[in-house]
């Protein structure tokens, strides 16, 4: 089940939703690369949460023992594809119950952001 989270729900601008309709077309286009399935289809999504320009998505992977080369792979995807999105200017990747979890969510958090200055 995917649980989606917007400030201020109620009040959703048409601006938000829109954002909210090219994030998950671009999570959609994310595949699994040992499966070659999308990972909105995979149920791989657990949370997508919008707040001003920023996203965080958690996630989980197909088994807490998948490749961790895949694993970093989807999470690297969903953090370089939303930031193709335009207003969001800041995502934060959460992958849980994998082996290398912390690995890859510093990995990928801590990777370049050019939409941000320095």
């Amino acid at each position: 089940m995917v649980i989606y989270s917007i400030d201020g729900f109620l009040d959703m601008s048409q601006d938000v939703k829109q954002m909210r309709v090219k994030i998950f077309d671009e999570l959609s286009k994310i595949v699994d690369p040992e499966i070659n399935t999308s990972i909105v289809e995979l149920e791989l999504i657990d949370e997508v949460d919008i707040s001003d320009s920023g996203v965080k998505v958690d996630l989980h992977l197909t088994s807490p023992f998948c490749p961790a080369v895949f694993g970093f792979k989807i999470c690297q995807d969903v953090h370089d594809n939303l930031l193709k999105v335009e207003g969001v200017n800041d995502v934060k990747v959460n992958v849980s119950n994998h082996f290398m979890a912390e690995q890859i969510n510093n990995q990928v958090n801590n990777s370049p952001n050019p939409k941000k200055s320095g």
